[in-house]
């Protein structure tokens, strides 16, 4: 009694159809050229025969992806003032068609005030209003 095969239904994996095709498609061969295996010996012991451009490794070097800068976050208080400044800077930047986020509005005033001699440097963290550190005491409700 001979065993056959069963008949694919019409709801068949892909696994499944790729293994079948497999089977029927015959497999093609591709000569490869192999190339002589050196003697084992160390490239220090022939570093004096062969010139330079022979002792280079063979292989392709890949280009290493340019490492994104490290965010980091942090918090910091801001007058009421200086916060709808802000607001108002996002809203001229959104009127001429550019999106701008508040830290992006941040860096581009660091870069600015990195673009000043010490005089004007100073100049301009004179007029910054001193602000309390830390987080505001909270008011007790009573209920």
């Amino acid at each position: 009694m001979t065993t056959a095969q069963p008949k694919p239904t019409k709801r068949t994996t892909t696994a499944a159809k790729s293994q079948a095709s497999a089977i029927k498609q015959p497999a093609n061969k591709v000569a490869i050229k192999k190339t002589p295996a050196l003697p084992p010996t160390t490239a220090v012991e022939n570093a004096g025969e062969f010139p330079v451009q022979n002792q280079i490794a063979p292989f392709s070097v890949k280009k290493k992806k340019q490492e994104k800068a490290k965010v980091i976050r942090d918090s910091f208080s801001f007058p009421e003032q200086d916060h709808h400044k802000i607001t108002e800077l996002k809203k001229i930047c959104l009127a001429a068609g550019v999106h701008v986020k508040k830290g992006e509005i941040l860096r581009a005033g660091l870069g600015l005030l990195t673009n000043l001699n010490l005089s004007d440097l100073l100049q301009a963290v004179e007029k910054v209003e001193r602000v309390r550190t830390g987080r505001p005491k909270s008011v007790k409700k009573l209920n």
